[in-house]
């Protein structure tokens, strides 16, 4: 099992805090954050948001068709990951990208207002976090707050049976940095180690966020910063 490190975002400026993000960046490509600012009440909204969703008729789900990215839009099991199904959104930044896979699923005002609030601060931490990273990298004039958020829900028909059975295959994310809301009761998640060459089991932590990083982070850093191989179990 791996114990990552958990960096406490409001006593950042603890050059432990810093060092522990820095390692946790470099060997694992990811790491817990905890007093990060999302609130408890938004996170419980958005799950019930999110469940919603998941249960519109098949024909509803597929209106989200807007396919920018390869994994945008809504995806259905395939062969390779039969039990995952997703919602995608492009920029979660962009409130008109929000506004308008809010309206192609017809969602009732309380789960839009959710789902509004709930992209907004997501990328506020986000944003956050990157600031932070490149802060201790030396890299303090990096305009994050630019770039596009994609934003995703994440669904896995698990049965008895089924348990034990790959989720999602192993793969790294093509993005930056990924922030994760895990279920706080199933788990799931496993990482590569990068020495051992096996993948390890990640327990979730309520209260906390996980943070990984992907394929742009390591090539924006000349190759520092590890792109973590993970799957879902």
């Amino acid at each position: 099992m791996a114990t990552l490190p958990v960096i406490d975002l409001a006593e950042f400026s603890d050059q432990n805090q810093r060092k522990n993000m820095l390692e946790a960046s470099r060997y694992w490509g990811c790491f817990r954050v905890i007093n990060h600012s999302f609130p408890v009440d938004l996170q419980s909204q958005m799950k019930a948001a999110v469940t919603a969703l998941f249960d519109l008729p098949a024909d509803v789900k597929h209106r989200n068709a807007d396919a920018i990215l390869c994994t945008s839009g809504y995806v259905v099991s395939t062969p390779k990951n039969p039990l995952y199904e997703g919602f995608g959104v492009y920029d979660a930044s962009s409130l008109t990208d929000v506004s308008a896979f809010c309206s192609l699923l017809n969602t009732p005002i309380h789960v839009r207002e959710t789902i509004k609030a709930y992209a907004q601060k997501a990328h506020e931490v986000i944003v956050d976090i990157a600031m932070k990273l490149g802060e201790i990298m030396g890299l303090k004039d990096q305009n994050f707050g630019a770039w596009p958020c994609h934003f995703r829900f994440n669904k896995y028909n698990f049965t008895q049976d089924s348990v034990g059975s790959h989720g999602v295959q192993i793969h790294t994310d093509s993005g930056f940095l990924t922030l994760l809301q895990e279920d706080e009761c199933v788990g799931g998640l496993e990482i590569l180690d990068p020495v051992s060459g096996s993948c390890v089991e990640v327990d979730p932590l309520p209260g906390s966020l996980l943070v990984n990083f992907g394929d742009v982070a390591k090539a924006w850093s000349n190759g520092i910063l590890c792109n973590v191989k993970h799957r879902v179990v």
